[in-house]
This record gives C-alpha cells, structure tokens and sequence, in this order.
C-alpha cells in the first residue's frame, strides 16, 4: 500500500443502520493508519463510542440539531420517531449545513464521505475536497428505484408501472419487485425534507458525488454495481460488508446465555426485525402464534406493536402460559450477532435489512425472511433466489402473513432430513467461507484506499 494517508470526515444520515456501517469502515481505515472526523448528533455518542476501536485516529464531532416543527423535543436519530416524523428530521439534518461547512473547512480532509446530504458535493467542491457517495443500502433497489436511464431527464420519481419493471439492462432477473409489492418503493416520491423528495435528494447525492461507494462485495452485487456504474457515469467503489469483528472478551448477556444454555444445538428460532420497524397488534400477535405452533423454543427481540407501550400488554390471550419456559418475547435491544452465533439458535427469522442481511449470512442458522420495505424485499430476494441460502414466508397481495405461512417456513428450514433444508445449508457455509476468509475481505478494503487514490489525483 502507498504511504500516503489520507484524512476522512465522515457525515451518514442521523439512524443507527446508517452511522453504525460508517464507524465499522472507518475502524478499517484507521487500522491503515488514515485519520477520521465522524460528525454525529450528540445523544448517539454513548451507542457509538465502543464500537470505535481505534480512538487514537477516530474523532468524534458533535453536530447540534435544530429544532423544527413537528419534531419531538430531544429528537435526534430516526430511532427517536416513527416513520411518519422522518421528514421532519431531513429537515433538522437539513439545517446543520452551516455546522457541516465550518467543521469541514477548518479540518481540510481529503475526502468526504455522505449518503442522504444532497448538499455536501456543493460544499466540498468549493473547497477542494472529493466527495464520496457511500450506500449502506443494497445495489438493487438502488437500480430499480433510482436508475437515470429512466427517470434522471426530468428528475421525476418513477411511476409504479416503471418500479413493476425492471429497466433495460437490469442484471437479474429474479431479483426484483412482484407487482403487489411495488407500494413498498413509492415513499421515494414523499417529502424528505423541507422541499424535497427522498427521490431527489438520493439521485442530487449519487450524481454529484465525485464517485459512490457502496457497502457491498463483487462476489454477491458485482453486477448490479457495475450497471449502477453504467447509469450514473461515476466510478462505483466496493468496501465488502465490513462488518464488526467481535472482540474476544465481548460476551453475551449472562440472561440470554442462561436461558439459550438450557435448549440442545440448533433447536432454537431467534426472531428479530431491527430498530426501527413497528407491526401492527393483529401482524405481531400473528407472528407470535406462527412461533408457537412451531413447538420449538423461540426468543423474538421486537418493538412493541401500534398502539401498545410494552410487548407484554400486546401478547396473544393466553400465550405466555402455553409458551412458558420455550417461548420469550422481548421489546428491548439484543446483542443480535452474539445471539445468532450461539450454538443453540438454529433459525434467524428477520426483516433482511442490509446490516441484518450480511450479519446473517455470517452465522450458522437457517435463513427465515418476512421483509417488510422494498430494499429488504430486494435483499431477500437476493438470498433465497440468487444465493438460495434462506426462504421468504409466503404473503397475500394485501401484505399480510399468517402464523401458517409462518410457522411452514419455519419448519422447511429446520427438518434436518429434508432436501430444502440440507441444500440451504449447503449453500449457506458456501458463502460464510467466501465472506469469512480474512484475506478476501481485508483485499475490499486495500483496494477501495487504492481506487480513491486514483480519484485524489
């Protein structure tokens, strides 16, 4: 490697599965011995903290968040409001432009990394800084959602009859979006932001950058992110997952180890769907009871439902006694990767968000995907149709699963004599070995500080 080192600021947009990506490939970066400026609001810092393991090169940097109407006082991640306040937010990120400018000018970096800051490539070309577009989102429903070649004449969203078909030239197809399920993209038309669509800004990000860069590797997205790169005229960069490593002292709550200590290997269903996705009572209690008819010991680590304060308040009628002593439902946060590493859990049930997505193909467990937003349809069906290493619970049209549907997955996966279930494992120890081998993953990261040595130029 060159021994030129280069200083980064880094900027994602205020939600932990935007922030969290960002602090791990700054961990790689200063492990190379480059400088980082992470700006972040200041009631993450204590989440984010001791998750950076190199303190010495990365630097924390207070960003205070204006108030705007018709967002809750104090709030200042996507974690703080429901979905519906998320706009309000883009417009309070909005207005630390003039915090942004200052900070980034007197620290001088070489590169500046963003993803939803439509405005940073304004600021640093003034100051003679690059700019670097980084997706912690899959490279597919970037394609479909975002691609020029269909929309960029006029800056307009596309129509649901654009999203139903994939454009000219999309590398899958398997990977895409059933008609019914097309709904799930058209919140890219909605405001995101004071005068703004989550559209715009996310294509005003990407087209301006000097080159984007994407949480991804060749091997599984090499061909969705060469025709991105196709799209958009600008050089798509690849980390690999960088994903945490754990460290060797980190150890898993001594309540879940206890009670995850008592089921034999592999016999147990962990249900988790991120930080910020609420059900509706009669979907969640649903889900509950398709974990129930499974007959085997289940923990699920989920918000409580619409409506509801607590997930005890929201449990099925009598579900807490038929399930005593095999069944737990937890509304606070779990260690998610030391969980799905125990030798007990056989089966991750998620919502196949990104983080989660590669987080999962790094365990051992059987894959089970309830997707519920177009980049995690998109995801899942890039595990259980390309990678074949998981399956989807079937859905009706109007969205809904039922604990039928539910607890059949569950069981496909989990029947160790049956043809599916070994062909999934199979598949899935494939692609742990290509994404475990240190080497492999190391390489994405040399050569991504490489190519951005040829964009310093």
């Amino acid at each position: 490697m060159s021994s030129t080192k280069f200083h980064f600021v880094m900027f994602p947009w205020f939600a932990v599965g935007h922030m969290t990506p960002y602090l791990h490939l700054s961990n790689r970066l200063a492990e190379r011995g480059h400088k980082i400026t992470f700006l972040l609001p200041k009631k993450i810092l204590s989440l984010l903290q001791p998750l950076n393991s190199q303190p010495h090169l990365i630097a924390f940097h207070s960003i205070t968040i204006p108030h705007v109407d018709g967002l809750p006082p104090g709030a200042e991640t996507a974690s703080d409001i429901p979905i519906s306040s998320v706009s309000r937010l883009a417009a309070a990120f909005d207005l630390t432009r003039d915090q942004f400018e200052v900070i980034v000018a007197a620290e001088k970096p070489d590169f500046v990394f963003y993803d939803t800051a439509h405005w940073v490539p304004e600021i640093a070309r003034r100051l003679g800084i690059r700019s670097v577009c980084y997706n912690a989102v899959c490279a597919a429903a970037i394609a479909i959602a975002l691609v020029p070649a269909r929309a960029v004449r006029d800056d307009r969203p596309l129509t649901r009859e654009e999203l139903a078909e994939p454009p000219s030239g999309y590398p899958s197809k398997t990977v895409v979006l059933r008609p019914h399920e097309v709904e799930s993209l058209t919140f890219i038309s909605l405001p995101f932001g004071d005068g703004i669509t989550f559209y715009a800004r996310t294509m005003t990000s990407m087209k301006h950058s000097d080159a984007i860069a994407m949480r991804t590797c060749r091997e599984i997205e090499g061909a969705f992110c060469d025709y991105l790169s196709s799209q958009f005229d600008r050089p798509v960069l690849l980390t690999g997952p960088v994903l945490p490593e754990q460290s060797p002292d980190t150890k898993l709550d001594e309540r879940w180890a206890c009670w995850l200590g008592k089921f034999s290997p592999g016999s147990v269903i962990f249900c988790a769907f991120g930080t910020q996705f609420i059900l509706e009572k009669d979907q969640f209690q649903e889900l509950l009871l398709g974990f129930e008819e499974t007959n085997m010991p289940f923990l699920v680590a989920l918000k409580p439902p619409a409506g509801a304060t607590t997930v005890e308040e929201a449990l099925p009628q009598g579900f807490e006694e038929r399930t005593k002593g095999r069944g737990i439902v937890y509304g606070g946060w779990v260690q998610q990767p030391l969980i799905i590493g125990h030798r007990s859990v056989g089966c991750f049930v998620n919502h196949c968000g990104f983080g989660s997505m590669w987080e999962s193909l790094m365990c051992d467990c059987q894959l089970v995907m309830v997707p519920h937003l177009g980049d995690q349809i998109l995801n899942t069906r890039l595990l259980t149709e390309e990678l074949k290493v998981g399956v989807e619970v079937e859905r009706q049209e109007n969205g809904w699963f039922s604990k039928e549907s539910l607890c059949k997955a569950v069981r496909s996966v989990m029947d160790k004599d049956s043809e599916l279930g070994a062909s999934l494992r199979k598949n899935h120890a494939h692609w742990k070995s290509v994404l475990t081998s240190s080497d492999r993953m190391s390489g994405y990261i040399d050569q991504f500080i490489r190519d951005l040595q040829e964009i310093g130029r």
